[in-house]
């Protein structure tokens, strides 16, 4: 993850990428997330999304893989991809957990 002040270059960056997520800023409400997931995804994609950040906050409860299997129904592939992201990513999970659970003073991968 790229310190604080330095600008982040995503290797996925490209025009179409931009404009989707800046149609994404104009979201306001959880509802207007709702609408907008289940027209652009799959009901299979939308929980592929939401069972990786139950994985990350489970890892940072330091929960085993057999625990965050048996809760989540993860695969260990899925949960070592995740593991790895936390550790070795762009820091995503970071800003997303921080905004969804806040304070997360404690978490191994902010530090």
């Amino acid at each position: 993850m790229k310190g604080a002040g330095q600008m982040y270059q995503s290797k996925l960056q490209d025009a179409q990428i931009d404009a989707l997520f800046e149609a994404m800023q104009c979201l306001e409400t959880k509802e207007d997330y709702y609408r907008f997931f289940e027209d652009i995804s799959t009901v299979a994609e939308i929980k592929a999304l939401a069972q990786r950040m139950e994985v990350a906050r489970m890892l940072d409860q330091e929960q085993t893989y057999t625990e965050i299997v048996k809760i989540t129904g993860a695969s260990t592939a899925t949960i070592s991809r995740v593991n790895k992201c936390i550790s070795y990513g762009s820091g995503g999970y970071k800003l997303a957990q921080a905004s969804v659970h806040p304070p997360y003073s404690n978490l191994r991968f902010l530090t």
